[in-house]
């Protein structure tokens, strides 16, 4: 199984199938994996095969590192699009993470002003305050709703701690539009042959009408692009993805689809 295992806390800049040129910015140890998730489709792979032993990053090591790579990189290229918290699991689970979205966009607006900060969320920490207040300061707030349906949470998303989606669903509706929906859609079944085909009407319908409550500013759907550490796992079509898109579309959302 390949598996992907992100340094720290700066790596990059990539090219995002979602984003354009991103410089990744990891908050996480940068020797395995720290989530409240523990996804199957996941490209870092289980949480208990890369247990790490370096801590989260500091917020001064996260603003020295971080103010190193843009001045470099505005010497020399190229320029990002957007600075995004992604990595090796869950960015907000970092204690220091609304300290480190200030020194951010601060340095942002010093360098690049015309680039994005973007977090990419699994929503799971959404109800503490200054979580909350952080993800509101940046451009894409862009937070995980793969499904409304728990069951299909607890085999696909599965989260380590305590998880009820009514609350996560609750908490979504209160950024009161200001954040984007990122949704993924896949087929084929799990190791031990639980189906976990959510492109049907099925769990499309409810979703879509979560969706339509929460009124994101966007939905960003999209499907598997690297291996996944559950080797059953295949890619939903083209064709399933546009017609998802096309139903966030008719409720009056922006849609994106990546394939």
């Amino acid at each position: 199984m390949s598996t992907i295992i992100y340094p720290a806390p700066i790596f990059g800049p990539v090219h995002s199938r979602r984003l354009g040129v991103s410089l990744g910015i990891n908050l996480l140890p940068g020797d395995g994996k720290f989530c409240t998730f523990d996804c199957i489709y996941c490209e870092c792979g289980y949480n208990k095969d890369f247990r790490p032993k370096q801590k989260v990053q500091t917020r001064e090591a996260v603003r020295e590192a971080l103010e190193k790579r843009l001045a470099e990189m505005k010497e020399n290229g190229p320029f990002p699009d957007v600075l995004t918290f992604a990595g090796n699991g869950e960015p907000t689970a970092n204690p220091y993470f609304p300290e480190i979205i200030e020194d951010t966009l601060a340095l942002r607006d010093k360098y690049f002003p015309n680039a994005k900060v973007s977090v990419l969320s699994n929503a799971t920490l959404i109800h503490n305050p200054k979580v909350f207040a952080a993800l509101n300061k940046v451009d894409n707030n862009i937070l995980k709703l793969d499904t409304v349906d728990m069951d299909y949470i607890r085999t696909v998303d599965r989260p380590t701690g305590h998880y009820e989606v009514e609350n996560i669903i609750e908490g979504l509706k209160a950024f009161k539009g200001n954040l984007i929906i990122q949704t993924i859609f896949m087929k084929g079944t799990t190791e031990d042959g639980k189906d976990v085909d959510n492109t049907s009407d099925k769990y499309v319908l409810p979703w879509l009408e979560v969706v339509k409550q929460i009124n994101p500013r966007q939905v960003m759907i999209y499907t598997i692009d690297r291996e996944t550490p559950d080797q059953k796992l295949k890619k939903a079509t083209k064709e399933e993805l546009d017609r998802i898109a096309r139903l966030v579309e008719e409720a009056g959302i922006k849609a994106s689809a990546s394939y």
